[in-house]
């Protein structure tokens, strides 16, 4: 079996240091022309977020409360997989696989991860309870990058069961959201045997071409939404999954 070691969170004062003096150093463009959001993130709200990033934000806090829990890395298909391992008290408490989305992080999971594993101080069931794997999905934040093509939604999917059975889940249910949730319906389409259910925050349902002409106000509504979304605020969806 390959090996499963623990992974704490680690950077140098260099690092930090380097990041700062970059931060320093921005050069930035000309303001927008309207007054809103139409044409990009306003400049006057990249300046405040500069200054809180530069200034204020507390990294080493961060870093504390992100190793609060226990993080691993295993090798899966050549490719080292950082993931947190959460167990509950309760015995029988339910293997739960979360995964993140773009652009996201295990962090997304950071306020549920009490809840979850220990319900009973949250108003909860001890019946409630779920043990957490929480892995990072590959190239973002410290799995590894993959160096050559053929890493998609289905290896994904593939890799995340490998490791629930490394870590002795062969049972287990599954939750993501974004591209999470993109992951987890790829875990249900290979039901591989081990996973028992999913749940996702972001279901996709594309509409039927067959029924394009029978639709309530309400579905109509919903499909011009779409439709704007598509024109004029997806621009960083096309430039990722076209040049990345």
């Amino acid at each position: 079996m390959t090996s499963i070691k623990p992974f704490n969170i680690q950077t140098s004062d260099q690092e930090l240091s380097d990041l700062k003096q970059r931060l320093a150093l921005t050069r930035w463009p000309d303001k927008e022309t309207p007054p809103d959001w139409s044409q990009g993130i306003p400049l006057s709200y990249m300046i405040e977020i500069h200054d809180y990033w530069l200034n204020q934000y507390d990294w080493p806090a961060r870093l504390a409360l992100l190793n609060q829990w226990p993080g691993f890395k295993t090798e899966i298909d050549g490719l080292g997989i950082h993931f947190l391992h959460i167990k509950s008290a309760e015995p029988d408490a339910l293997p739960l696989l979360m995964t993140h989305g773009w652009p996201g992080s295990i962090v997304e999971f950071q306020k549920i991860i009490g809840p979850l594993t220990n319900p009973t101080e949250h108003g909860g069931l001890a019946s409630d309870a779920f043990d957490l794997v929480i892995p990072t999905l590959p190239g973002f934040g410290y799995s590894d990058k993959p160096v050559s093509p053929g890493w998609n939604i289905d290896s994904i999917a593939t890799a995340w069961d490998e490791l629930m059975i490394r870590l002795g889940y062969d049972r287990y249910v599954a939750q993501g959201g974004d591209w999470g949730s993109i992951v987890t319906a790829q875990i249900g389409v290979q039901n591989l045997g081990h996973c028992i259910g999913i749940h996702m925050n972001m279901p996709i349902a594309p509409p039927d071409p067959n029924n394009m002409d029978n639709l309530t106000d309400q579905e109509t509504d919903a499909l011009k939404s779409m439709q704007f979304y598509q024109d004029h605020d997806s621009g960083y969806s096309k430039q990722q999954s076209t040049r990345p």
